[in-house]
Order: C-alpha cells, then sequence, then structure tokens
C-alpha cells in the first residue's frame, strides 16, 4: 500500500537528523602552519594505499552495507513508504540498490571511481523513485568521506568533491521543482505554524543536505591532514633515530682518534728514551760493560712497553677527518687524589682508598684509569645531585681495578646520548678491560673499571684488607699533597 502523504516533500537524500538542543561535535582542525610546509607542499603529498588488511575491511564493509540496504528496501516495501510516481520494478529496485552501495568494496582503492559510480547510481535511482534512501545516503556519505581522506591527488579530490556536491544541490533543487505541483491537496492538513509547510519541508531538507555533505567533506579533510601529519612525524622519527645513530658513531670515531694520539704520546716518550739509553751505552760500552748491560736492558723493557702501545694504538686508529681538537693534558693514577680533592671543593664528602700494593702502570693504562676516573667524578658533579663520593683504586694479583660509586640519581650520571659511557668504555676496551657502569642495589651509581696487568709487571705484594674511615682520609691526604 502506498502512502504518498507527505512522502513528496521528503528530500531524496538526507542523513540522520539533529535533535533540537543538540550541537553537533566538531573536532579541532589540525594546526598546518605548525608544520612549517606551505599549502602547495602538503596538498602534493600523497597518501600510501590501503594495506591488505584495509582492503579486506572495505570488502566486509561494502557487503554488509549491501545487505543492510537490501534489507532496508524489503522493510520500505513492505511498509508502502513510497515517493510520488510509480515505483520501479522489483528487479529494478534490486539493480539501483546494489549499485549505490556495493562499489564501497572498492572506496579506499579506488576513492574517486567509487564516489563518481555512487553519485550517479544514487541520483539515477532517485530519478527513478527508487523507495530505499537510507542505506543509499548513508553510501553517498561514505564515499565523499573517503575520496577527501584517501585520495592521492589532493586537488583533484578537492574539485570532484565540490563538484559531486554541487550537482547533489542542482538534483534536489530539480527534484523540488518537479514535485512541487504533485502534492496532494491533504498532503499538510495537519500544519501549523508561520512558515508555509511546502517551504519548511524544503528549507529543512536543504538544511540537512547541508550538514551531511559538509560534515563527509570536512571529516574527509581532517582525515587526510592527521594521516599527513603522521607521515611527518614518522619522517622526523626516523630522522631523529638517524641522527642519534650517527652521533654515537662520530662519538665512537672521534673517543678512538684521541685515544690513539695518547697512546702516540706514550710510544714516542718510549723512543726517544731508547734513543738516550742507545747513546749511553756506546758511550760506557767499552769503560764500563756493567752500566752498558744495565742500558741494554732499559732499551729492551722500553722496547717491549712501546711494542705493546703500537698494537694497541693500531687496533684504535681510525680514518676520521674533522678530529683536529687536542686531547687534554695526560694525568695518571697518581692524581686521582687531585680528583677527590676537587670533588670536597665542590662540598661533596668525598674519600679515596687505595688497596693492596701499587705496581708500575703502563703510562696508557695508567692514563685510561685516569680519565675513567674522572669522568664518573665529573658526572657525580654535573648530573648525580650527590652528597657521597667514594674512589677506591685496588691492586689484585693479576688486574688493577678503579671504583667510583656515589648516592646520586640512579643514571643521572648518563647524558641522553650516553656519550661518557661511550669514552669510557672505549678507553678499557682497548687495554682488553672490563667496564660496569649503572645503578646500585642500594642506590645511586657505580663505575668500575678493570685493566688487566701484564705478566712482566713487578707483583703486588697482595690484597689489602680495607682500611677503616680513617686510614681511608689519610691515603686521600697523602695521594693528594
Amino acid at each position: 500500500m502506498r502512502t504518498p502523504r507527505r512522502a513528496a516533500a521528503r528530500p531524496p537524500y538526507h542523513g540522520s537528523a539533529v535533535r533540537r538542543g543538540e550541537r553537533p561535535w566538531r573536532p579541532a582542525w589540525p594546526a598546518w602552519h605548525r608544520s612549517g610546509m606551505t599549502v602547495a607542499q602538503r596538498d602534493e603529498w600523497r597518501r600510501p594505499g590501503p594495506t591488505p588488511e584495509q582492503r579486506r575491511i572495505d570488502l566486509w564493509l561494502g557487503l554488509a552495507v549491501t545487505l543492510l540496504a537490501l534489507v532496508s528496501l524489503t522493510l520500505t516495501r513492505s511498509a508502502g513508504a513510497f515517493l510520488l510516481g510509480p515505483p520501479p520494478s522489483w528487479p529494478e529496485q534490486l539493480l539501483w540498490t546494489v549499485a549505490v552501495t556495493l562499489p564501497l568494496i572498492w572506496r579506499r582503492r579506488r576513492p574517486a571511481a567509487t564516489l563518481l559510480v555512487v553519485a550517479v547510481a544514487f541520483i539515477a535511482a532517485q530519478a527513478r523513485s527508487a523507495p530505499e534512501t537510507q542505506f543509499s545516503s548513508w553510501a553517498l556519505f561514505c564515499a565523499l568521506y573517503t575520496l577527501g581522506a584517501w585520495g592521492q591527488d589532493h586537488q583533484l579530490a578537492r574539485r570532484l568533491r565540490i563538484g559531486v556536491i554541487a550537482t547533489m544541490f542542482a538534483w534536489l533543487g530539480i527534484y523540488y521543482a518537479v514535485t512541487i505541483d504533485h502534492i496532494p491537496p491533504d498532503a499538510f492538513a495537519d500544519a501549523v505554524g508561520p512558515v508555509p509547510p511546502v517551504l519548511a519541508a524544503m528549507v529543512t531538507g536543504a538544511l540537512v543536505n547541508v550538514l551531511v555533505f559538509g560534515f563527509a567533506y570536512f571529516f574527509g579533510e581532517t582525515a587526510w591532514v592527521a594521516a599527513r601529519r603522521e607521515h611527518e612525524l614518522r619522517a622526523q622519527a626516523e630522522d631523529l633515530r638517524r641522527s642519534q645513530a650517527e652521533s654515537r658513531e662520530r662519538a665512537v670515531l672521534g673517543e678512538r682518534v684521541r685515544i690513539a694520539r695518547e697512546l702516540h704520546d706514550v710510544v714516542a716518550h718510549h723512543v726517544s728514551v731508547m734513543g738516550v739509553q742507545a747513546s749511553a751505552c756506546r758511550r760506557v760500552f767499552d769503560r764500563d760493560p756493567g752500566k752498558a748491560r744495565t742500558a741494554l736492558a732499559a732499551i729492551e723493557q722500553s722496547a717491549r712497553t712501546a711494542v705493546d702501545e703500537l698494537r694497541r694504538m693500531l687496533g684504535v686508529l681510525r680514518t676520521s677527518a674533522g678530529a683536529d681538537a687536542e686531547p687534554p693534558a695526560a694525568g695518571g693514577v697518581e692524581r686521582i687524589g687531585e680528583l677527590v680533592e676537587r670533588a670536597r671543593a665542590a662540598g661533596l664528602t668525598a674519600t679515596l682508598g687505595v688497596y693492596g700494593s701499587p705496581v708500575a702502570l703502563p703510562e696508557s693504562v695508567s692514563q685510561a684509569a685516569y680519565r675513567v676516573t674522572q669522568e664518573a667524578v665529573t658526572n657525580t658533579l654535573k648530573h648525580a645531585g650527590a652528597d657521597l663520593l667514594d674512589v677506591r683504586v685496588r691492586y689484585l694479583a693479576r688486574e688493577m681495578e678503579v671504583d667510583v660509586t656515589d648516592d646520586g640519581r640512579a643514571g643521572g650520571t648518563a647524558n641522553a646520548l650516553g656519550l661518557g659511557l661511550i669514552g669510557m668504555r672505549e678507553r678499557v676496551t682497548a687495554h682488553d678491560g672490563d667496564l660496569e657502569a649503572g645503578p646500585r642495589a642500594g642506590g645511586g651509581w657505580r663505575v668500575r673499571a678493570r685493566f688487566p696487568l701484564a705478566a712482566s709487571a713487578d707483583p703486588p705484594v697482595g690484597t689489602q684488607r680495607e682500611p677503616s674511615e680513617g686510614h681511608q682520609l689519610a691515603a686521600s691526604a697523602e695521594r693528594s699533597a
């Protein structure tokens, strides 16, 4: 049974009405100017196509909307709610319903073609008085939104959407002009109000369509902008990751070059000593063979030490341009007491303990131990916020160890890139040593470096019992004097 009453005034397409007093939600428009991009640059960006998972979602979405539209068509025919004029045949109704909704399965793969097909089929269906309009209107909304969000050529997508919207409003005007003369006299028998009923119906339909198409255009544009911003943020994150990796690599190369220069200074010292000893040996060789043998032994020892230092130097040398900065003045374990005194002068309660019997260390090992201690103490002063600092130097049977602990913030001694830690580890590794750096279980931070002792070094007497606090302070004063 047909019920044309008020059906003539119903607009050919519309979305859900906004209730009185409700305000539609409006998301904030993204601030493009913050990205530093021009309008042309952002419009030239092309959004990547959908993933296989998104294509499968579109397939099921299109099939679901088509099925729901067919159910809506059946219910509409059962209720007899047709527009004015004879409805098309049942096969034709099925044809138009499927033609409007099924193209959604390609909505993200071919957004422009999908919108054109849906729009043309929608107008044709309305011109033929097809009864199903609810899900057909939703399909048109979805196609319009998708072109704005996923169109490859954003300028073309914008022009195409504007053209489709203008065509739809032109069709709405034609529809009103054609149907206004065919409205039954009793269509608005119970109408009350100051506005003529026909005009009220037309204005309502126009406003609803403005909201539907406006939201479809706006949300599509917003989705495209959000995707562009996400792409830009990912690119920035990748650039930052690459920059950090390059910074770490430059830090490693620079530190290795500085280590090589320090080793070169040590080797030059030994070669100079060998030259002096050789000259002295030549002069006393005939007069005093004993002194000559002593000089030759010294030359032999210096040569062995120089060879060891040369091997380490060749192991850390790297070709690096731009590493022209001179390293700071060299120091050894004998100057660790000065570091503790500086910490005390800065307000820390600092102690120094020396355990075991000190032995003669290779100069490069002594310098590396001093540099590691210097870096650890400096980081405690700058970053940890500590009150207590404890520095311990241990001479064990087969290794020499420096141990620096504080009670500051765990992790406070490491900067964002860990460049100080990289430098310490490179110095220790160059001497086949081992470095531990990290938070302590009871709070604070610990840096402990172990350097193996050469077999030819004078053996230590043995590990002594750790002195009391008074002995530590006495040792500190003696070492820093």
